[in-house]
């Protein structure tokens, strides 16, 4: 059975300037909640207003100490969320999915590996440029490069732990060759 908790002395005074007596009302909910709404008492007749629920508590000592601590600013505002409800627009059915489950894991496909530079690019300004660009890059770089560019039949794991210095003359002469050798075709 619902009751009242607390009934306020200070009027509420709402913005088109009617103004009502608010009381913080409670019931019990299910076994272990209770729910506790406000009513606004319209101070010169017409028909009592209420609020949606304001607060789900664990019981009933906890619902009445809620009322107790209300102030003016938050009457005010549950009187006009009471007066000016927020309009919900009506809920579409939720659409059937495309697919069964999510994406594969990107895990199932290797990373593509890139290249930082176009070897074969830099080699025509020069083969010592291309060894000071190389040189200036960390091995898992080169590493990238000899992948992208197919310059070696080594394994990925073997290239990994080839020293940086053995890795640039590998690509210089990888290219070198491939180059040289679309010259002579």
């Amino acid at each position: 059975m619902a009751e009242v908790f607390v009934e306020f002395s200070e009027p509420v005074m709402a913005k088109d300037g009617r103004v009502f007596v608010a009381r913080a009302c409670g019931s019990e909910l299910s076994r272990n909640l209770w729910q506790g709404w406000l009513e606004f008492v319209p101070a010169v007749g017409g028909a009592v207003i209420r609020s949606g629920r304001e607060t789900t508590q664990p019981n009933r000592q906890d619902t009445a100490y809620w009322a107790t601590g209300l102030t003016p600013v938050y009457l005010e505002g549950a009187l006009e969320r009471a007066l000016n409800p927020p309009h919900r627009p009506p809920q579409q059915a939720p659409s059937t999915s495309v697919f069964e489950g999510p994406a594969p894991d990107s895990e199932t496909t290797p990373p593509s590996r890139e290249g930082v530079l176009n070897p074969f690019s830099v080699y025509r300004k020069g083969e010592s440029l291309l060894r000071s660009q190389l040189s200036a890059l960390s091995g898992w770089h080169l590493v990238n490069i000899i992948e992208a560019y197919g310059l070696s039949e080594q394994a990925t794991a073997e290239l990994e732990s080839t020293p940086s210095g053995v890795l640039v003359e590998l690509i210089v002469a990888a290219v070198r060759e491939r180059t040289t050798a679309g010259v002579n075709r």
